[in-house]
């Protein structure tokens, strides 16, 4: 299959193309030519197929035509390590709880499967990856490429921007994960990322990717989890919709995929903090991107969303495209309540980023009360210990894995917001 950048549809590469080069010399993001449609055969069977027999069959119906049915097999079980629970929460609410992987963070998913696939894409070529983090992502992509061989992880990060659990998890790996902490906000890391994969003078004195939600590598395996959950969703008559917390968008994209292919889901909540471009858009304001606020569901702070782009492709038009995904916004007030009273009324821990997904859902469900609701649960509490035991008064049990970040050595290297700083550092690596 050819992929094509989302600035020009006659732009069509390889998937290895696509996957090496990440982003489109035009600035485009790539998406498959063809979306695969599924049967509704399969669609009726899900609940009785495993997580990982799910996955081999919608990632075979995407990289079929480029990989064997083996490195499918080889992909999907690497990806799939680890469960994705659905937790009822309240009648008709469910969390789906995508923190059970390394970093106990969904981007564990994207971050797993992208480095198995550049594996299998690329030979023996040194392959330097870029990556921009307001959290999650750094130490996903971090730990899902240490110590694979030719390939070494520069991340790029603002400075007591992420949680200190989250900097401990990509700062203390060492080996071929190197961290620059960048004096300005995520977007700044964001556009020096960018700039540096549309350089030509750099990109022909090494080769360059990505491992943020740009590439199609992390982006595309995410859609398994959306048919994961309606799998285990009980069966009714009732409207499907997914509440996704949401930055960079490329998690509710990724939703969007898998409704593409055929998955029933009747509407999306686009739920995110004051960082509020999408849901402005959505709404009818024009899409402005603008400085990103900073906020206690950091991974969320993005005032230019790069995913935005792959909303737009994937409905066609703007007017379906609000039809069918509502916008929401809370301030760190209402999160905070939202945390506590889901925890007083049912037990339930959430993190700052579910609790804003749960409140969308919940201001969807005014609207339309007789559907079914899912909000993703996107890392685990303890990520964000400090906001969490402020809320609860009560401190959180961090699983064994978690707290041993916290006894490693930072080891970072400090870096202005101007690119030519980090071309220079780039070149200084050849």
């Amino acid at each position: 299959m050819k992929f094509y950048s989302t600035n020009n549809k006659s732009h069509k590469v390889s998937l290895k193309e696509a996957v090496i080069k990440g982003l489109a010399p035009d600035q485009g993001l790539y998406m498959p030519e063809r979306i695969p449609r599924l049967s509704a055969d399969f669609i009726d069977q899900l609940p009785e197929l495993t997580f990982q027999e799910i996955g081999y069959e919608v990632i075979g119906a995407l990289y079929g035509e480029d990989l064997s049915s083996e490195d499918i097999k080889e992909l999907v079980d690497h990806t799939l390590a680890f469960d994705a629970p659905l937790v009822e929460v309240e009648d008709g609410v469910y969390t789906l709880e995508l923190f059970h992987g390394p970093t106990l963070a969904f981007k564990d998913f994207g971050a797993r499967f992208c480095s198995k696939l550049m594996s299998l894409l690329v030979s023996d070529e040194k392959v330097r990856v870029l990556v921009a983090t307001s959290g999650d992502t750094g130490s996903a992509v971090a730990n899902g490429f240490y110590k694979v061989p030719n390939v070494e992880v520069i991340i790029l990060y603002p400075s007591g921007k992420v949680s200190t659990l989250q900097e401990k998890q990509f700062t203390t790996l060492g080996e071929n994960i190197t961290a620059l902490e960048v004096d300005g906000v995520f977007d700044d890391c964001q556009q020096m990322v960018k700039q540096a994969f549309l350089d030509k003078d750099l990109n022909e004195k090494m080769l360059l990717t990505s491992a943020n939600s740009i590439n199609i590598a992390r982006w595309i395996p995410q859609c398994l989890y959306y048919f994961y959950a309606y799998s285990r969703l009980p069966k009714g008559d009732r409207k499907v919709v997914f509440s996704v917390p949401s930055g960079n968008f490329g998690n509710i994209a990724a939703g969007m995929l898998a409704e593409r292919m055929g998955l029933p889901i009747d509407n999306f909540v686009a739920a995110t903090n004051v960082n509020k471009i999408v849901p402005d858009f959505l709404k009818g304001v024009p899409f402005r991107p603008r400085p990103s606020l900073q906020t206690i569901s950091n991974s969320m702070d993005v005032g230019n969303p790069s995913n935005f782009y792959r909303l737009l492709d994937l409905y066609g038009e703007e007017s379906t495209l609000k039809e069918r995904v509502k916008g929401y916004f809370f301030d760190d007030a209402t999160t905070r309540e939202a945390m506590a009273e889901v925890k007083a009324a049912t037990g339930y821990v959430m993190d700052p980023h579910g609790a804003v997904a749960y409140l969308g859902l919940k201001a969807f469900m005014e609207e339309q009360p007789d559907i079914t609701g899912v909000f993703l649960e996107t890392a685990h509490p303890g990520k964000f210990g400090d906001v969490v035991e402020a809320v609860h008064q009560e401190k959180v049990e961090l699983p064994d894995r978690l707290a041993a970040f916290l006894n490693g050595k930072k080891k970072t290297e400090l870096m202005g917001n101007d690119y030519g700083e980090f071309k220079a550092y780039l070149l200084s690596k050849k």
